[in-house]
C-alpha cells in the first residue's frame, strides 16, 4: 500500500505526515489492519527496538474533584462508586510504589484528583517523591496533579520529580463539550510550565468520547507541536454514573488504527498504551505492543487492570522485553543536551518545525455502521492497592 510505504519512510526520517495521511490511516479497512500494524511496527522498532517500558500508577488522592470532566469517574457530581480518600501519607505512597517497582515498573506516576495543587499539596508530593526515591534507587517519578501555578513545576523538579503529566485529552475545537471548568489553553500552559522547569513532559489523549477522525488527528498534531517526551493514549472507560457512560464507540480494530496513527505522527516519542486497553482491545492487546513502547502495569486510578503477571506474560509471549532501569527510553537525539527543537530534541525532523501541515480529508461516512456492543462486564472499579488494606495486583 503506497500510503503505508510513505508513512514508514517518513517515520524512519522523523518527518511529519500530512493531516490527510493521518486521516487515511484511521479510514483503512479491517482487511488492511495487519498491514497497518506491520508498517507502524517498523517505525516503532527503529526507535525503540522490542523494549516495553512499564509504568505504575499510585492514586494519591481519589475522588471528590471540583472539575466537571465528562469522562472522569472522579468528577464533580460523579455517581460512580469509586474509592474516595484524601492524601496518602508519604510512607503509604512509597509502599504502594514499591509494589509496582517490584513488578518491573521503571516509572511511578503519582496522581491526585483536583483542579490543581496548593503549595501545601506540592510540599506533600515533594515529601512523597523523596520517600520513593530513597527506597527505590533509579526509579523515575512522574507527577500528575492538575493545573500548575507559577513556580510549582520548579519545586517538583527540585524535589526529584523527573516528569509531569497533563493530557490534552481531545481537540481544542471540542474541548468545551467535554469540560467547562477549565480550558484547553489551561492544559497547554501547564505542559509548557513543566517543560520550562526541565521536567520531561507527558501529555496524551482519550479516544472513544464520540469524537470524529478529524478531532483525533487535531489533538495528535497538537501534541506533536507541543512536543512531549511521552504520549499516553487512553481509551474511554465508560463508567456508570458519568455523562459518557453510554459512549461505547470503540472496537479493537479501531483502537489499533488510532495507535498506529499516533505512532506515525510521533515516531520517536514514548507512546504509552494507557487506560481502557483491557476493556477495548481485549484479546488483541499483544498486537498493540507492535505500535506502543510503553504500558501501565496492573490497575489504574479508579478501575482495575489485568494482573501485573498477565502483563509480563503478554510482553514475553509477544516476543518483546521489559525495558530495564539502566536503559534510556528515548532515542539519543531526543536526550542529547543542546539539541535544537525540530532538529534533534523534537519529535520529528520536519522542516519548519512541528506545525501541522496538509489539509484534512473528507471523513468517511459511518452511516449504517454497526455500533460495538457495550462491554460493561469489563469495567471493574478498583478496590485494592492505594487507599485500601488489600494488596495491589502488580
Amino acid at each position: 500500500m503506497d500510503l503505508l510505504n510513505t508513512l514508514v519512510d517518513k517515520g524512519l526520517r522523523r518527518e511529519l505526515p500530512t493531516r490527510e495521511e493521518a486521516l487515511a490511516v484511521l479510514a483503512t479497512s479491517d482487511d488492511d489492519l495487519l498491514e497497518v500494524v506491520a508498517a507502524a511496527g517498523k517505525v516503532r522498532r527503529q526507535w525503540f527496538g522490542r523494549r516495553v517500558k512499564l509504568n505504575y500508577l499510585v492514586n494519591l488522592k481519589s475522588g471528590l474533584c471540583p472539575e466537571d470532566c465528562s469522562y472522569c469517574s472522579q468528577r464533580l457530581g460523579s455517581k460512580a462508586e469509586i474509592l474516595k480518600y484524601t492524601w496518602l501519607k508519604p510512607d503509604e505512597a512509597s509502599k504502594a510504589a514499591a509494589a509496582g517497582v517490584a513488578g518491573g515498573a521503571k516509572r511511578v506516576c503519582l496522581v491526585a484528583s483536583g483542579r490543581g495543587p496548593t503549595d501545601r499539596d506540592v510540599d506533600r508530593v515533594s515529601q512523597t517523591i523523596e520517600a520513593i526515591k530513597e527506597q527505590n534507587e533509579g526509579v523515575e517519578v512522574c507527577a500528575c496533579l492538575g493545573l500548575l501555578s507559577d513556580g510549582q513545576a520548579d519545586r517538583l523538579r527540585s524535589a526529584g520529580a523527573d516528569a509531569y503529566n497533563h493530557n490534552l485529552n481531545t481537540s481544542e475545537g471540542t474541548y468545551g463539550d467535554i469540560t467547562t471548568t477549565h480550558t484547553y489553553a489551561d492544559r497547554v500552559q501547564t505542559v509548557q510550565q513543566a517543560q520550562a522547569a526541565g521536567l520531561s513532559a507527558c501529555s496524551g489523549l482519550i479516544a472513544g468520547m464520540g469524537e470524529s477522525d478529524t478531532d483525533l488527528v487535531d489533538v495528535v498534531f497538537s501534541l506533536r507541536e507541543l512536543d512531549p517526551d511521552s504520549v499516553p493514549v487512553n481509551f474511554l472507560i465508560p463508567f456508570e454514573g458519568t455523562p459518557l457512560a453510554k459512549e461505547w464507540n470503540l472496537t479493537p480494530q479501531r483502537c489499533l488504527r488510532i495507535l498506529a496513527m499516533v505512532r506515525f505522527v510521533c515516531p520517536d516519542v514514548e507512546v504509552r498504551l494507557a487506560g481502557g486497553r483491557e476493556v477495548h482491545l481485549r484479546s488483541m492487546q499483544p498486537l498493540a505492543l507492535h505500535l506502543v513502547n510503553s504500558i501501565f502495569l496492573g490497575d489504574y486510578l479508579t478501575s482495575e487492570g489485568q494482573a501485573g503477571q498477565a502483563d509480563l506474560d503478554m510482553i514475553a509471549d509477544a516476543g518483546f522485553e521489559v525495558e530495564g532501569a539502566g536503559t534510556t527510553t528515548l532515542p539519543r537525539h531526543r536526550t542529547e543536551a543542546g539539541a535544537e527543537p525540530g532538529t534533534g530534541g523534537g519529535c520529528g525532523g520536519h522542516s519548519g518545525g512541528c506545525a501541522p501541515c496538509g489539509e484534512a480529508a473528507d471523513e468517511p461516512s459511518t452511516a449504517g455502521a454497526e455500533a460495538p456492543a457495550a462491554r460493561t462486564d469489563l469495567v471493574a472499579v478498583r478496590r485494592r492497592g492505594a487507599g485500601t488494606d488489600v494488596a495491589p495486583n502488580a
